[in-house]
């Protein structure tokens, strides 16, 4: 067998897999680097801070150079809102692009931030496509901003940000991207789409732990922030100038969790970087998608959205088919999935990434067929409706 194709180490003794997109399971020499206790002010954790700004920024293509990374305390959804909080401005106006709870989530922090937004919400799972924010921006020439999620996980879909990047920049509008769960495994080109600034967080693609996430900005929207942000624990403008300045973070920051995921950026270098990651979580899905569709699961999605992400799976309409003891009989194999959050149809989500390949993903799939005997459930089809509902994205 191949290093290419051999299988990644099993978790921890006991340890199950985490089929989310983030938390997810993190290898044992990122879990080992946290072992050590680093002093947060000290030249060392310094030195760390200033070079995983820098192999972040080496992931985003040619044109970094007018770019840099703020890393912010907190989970995804800081990140986010310091990114609205700081690059939109009071008087500024946001067309958020919604089809998840993600998008909804942002067009709530824009409530509370009490500035302007419009919203396109295109339901459960269908992707805002280019010619629809280009209709939005003619319309509505107060639009300063487009926010757009690249994956929305409540479906598993990758958004075409090429399509609304394009849309955006030829209506002379700023683009603001959420690429929490695709950044690191999805190409996310600064030079190509052109993006004022877009969030990650350290426990998704890069295959790090919870603790932090970060903005990766234009260094000249990071200078004419200053004095925007609402926050000041969240003020992304105030946390780059300091970082510049002292090399430090202005507040605690989690430094095992800095030491942990500086180890994740190397083992994704040494993997091949955003197309190598890519890849490998690309074989995870077809996988996985090829073994459930042979079980008689449908997916909520056609292939062409499917992101190399998570997978939504259509509950089957066996009546002896419930979720809660599926959830069970998959952790009791050692696999944790996520249960749907589709407003429509009843759902169930199974993540593709971390430290997985394709070969854990027969033994989800040989689960999943143990599982659907346990509950005596003879067929995974889904009901009708929710076939009806996929339609819709197909037309």
């Amino acid at each position: 067998m191949s290093a290419e194709t051999a299988p990644l180490p099993s978790p921890e003794l006991g340890e199950p897999y985490l089929l989310t997109p983030g938390p997810l399971t993190t290898s044992h020499e990122v879990k080992q680097a946290m072992l050590r206790d680093w002093g947060s002010w000290d030249d060392d954790f310094r030195a760390m801070t200033r070079d995983m700004r820098s192999r972040l920024l080496a992931l985003i293509g040619a044109n970094a150079q007018a770019y840099d990374c703020v890393p912010i305390q907190g989970s995804g959804s800081y990140c986010v809102e310091a990114m609205l909080g700081t690059f939109v401005p009071k008087d500024g106006k946001v067309l958020v692009l919604a089809n998840g709870a993600y998008g909804l989530r942002a067009a709530q922090t824009m409530d509370y931030l009490g500035r302007a937004y419009t919203l396109i919400d295109k339901g459960d799972y269908l992707p805002p496509r280019g010619a629809e924010v280009a209709q939005a921006l003619a319309d509505d020439p107060a639009i300063t901003h487009v926010l757009a999620i690249h994956c929305e996980t409540s479906s598993g879909i990758l958004n075409p940000v090429e399509e609304i990047a394009a849309a955006t920049q030829a209506a002379g509008r700023k683009l603001l991207i959420d690429s929490m769960s695709a950044f690191g495994a999805v190409e996310l080109d600064a030079g190509k789409l052109n993006y004022v600034a877009m969030v990650s967080s350290a426990n998704k693609c890069i295959e790090g732990v919870p603790g932090f996430g970060f903005v990766i900005a234009r260094t000249d929207e990071l200078s004419a922030a200053k004095g925007n942000c609402h926050s000041l624990s969240l003020d992304v403008e105030a946390q780059w100038a300091t970082m510049n300045k002292t090399g430090q973070w202005r507040f605690t920051p989690p430094t095992h969790v800095v030491a942990a995921f500086i180890q994740a950026l190397k083992a994704h270098e040494a993997e091949g970087g955003v197309a190598g990651r890519g890849a490998r979580y690309t074989r995870n899905r077809d996988e996985l998608v090829a073994g459930m569709r042979d079980l008689g699961f449908e997916t909520l999605l056609a292939d062409r959205w499917l992101s190399p992400i998570i997978v939504t799976f259509f509950c089957p309409s066996d009546p002896n088919f419930d979720f809660t003891r599926f959830y069970e009989l998959m952790k009791a194999a050692g696999f944790i999935i996520y249960p749907g959050k589709l407003t429509v149809v009843d759902s169930f989500r199974v993540g593709v990434i971390g430290q997985m390949d394709e070969h854990v993903m027969r033994r989800v799939v040989q689960a999943a067929r143990q599982a659907l005997t346990d509950m005596g459930v003879a067929s995974a089809a889904p009901p009708a409706k929710a076939l009806e509902e996929r339609k819709k994205l197909a037309a």
